[in-house]
């Protein structure tokens, strides 16, 4: 398949191959204990060699993307296989502020409802953390039969968001240890 992807790329040039979730073939490599393991690293090893044999005349950039750059392989990121990383750290407050007022532009709330308060509080979230704790406001609004937004429809989503971020967080440390062998803290 990703010579498929690469040979169609070249036929069609000038075009982008965009590869979004990098990380979910291309993590760090481990002795693989199920069919599955293996073939993913299958999927990578074809996608570096790929990227090797890849004709820099040719009009086709590669575009990747990732949440999780401390999980891919270092192969990956030897250079000559990247031109650029380009990282997007959390928003600060003020782009904060300009993302919730774009995504609820559209959105009927509530007088109560107080996106400083949001806007305000401590932990690092990112855009599309704002966009979800946005949308799951509104489908627990719609799931109370309401066609408003109040302010604690926002706050059990904001909950979410921030219990997600720490699960998540939890299981990459478990995994981690698992395949890398190192201690969970």
């Amino acid at each position: 398949m990703v010579r498929d992807v690469y040979r169609l790329a070249k036929e069609n040039s000038p075009s982008i191959i965009f590869i979004d979730e990098i990380d979910a073939i291309a993590t760090k490599r481990f002795d693989a204990q199920t069919g599955a393991d293996r073939e993913v690293q299958r999927i990578l090893l074809e996608l570096l060699n790929q990227m090797d044999g890849f004709d820099q005349t040719t009009n086709v950039k590669v575009i990747m993307a990732t949440n999780r750059q401390d999980t891919l392989d270092s192969a990956l990121l030897r250079p000559g296989r990247l031109d650029r990383k380009i990282k997007f750290p959390t928003p600060d407050r003020r782009q904060k502020r300009l993302i919730f007022s774009a995504i609820t532009a559209k959105m009927k709330l509530s007088d109560d409802v107080d996106m400083e308060d949001f806007v305000a509080r401590p932990g690092k979230i990112s855009g599309a953390d704002i966009n979800f704790m946005c949308q799951e406001a509104g489908m627990h609004a719609v799931r109370e039969n309401r066609y408003v937004v109040l302010n604690k429809d926002f706050d059990k989503a904001y909950k979410n968001v921030v219990k997600n971020d720490l699960n998540d967080f939890g299981f990459y440390r478990f995994a981690n240890s698992i395949y890398c062998n190192t201690n969970v803290n």
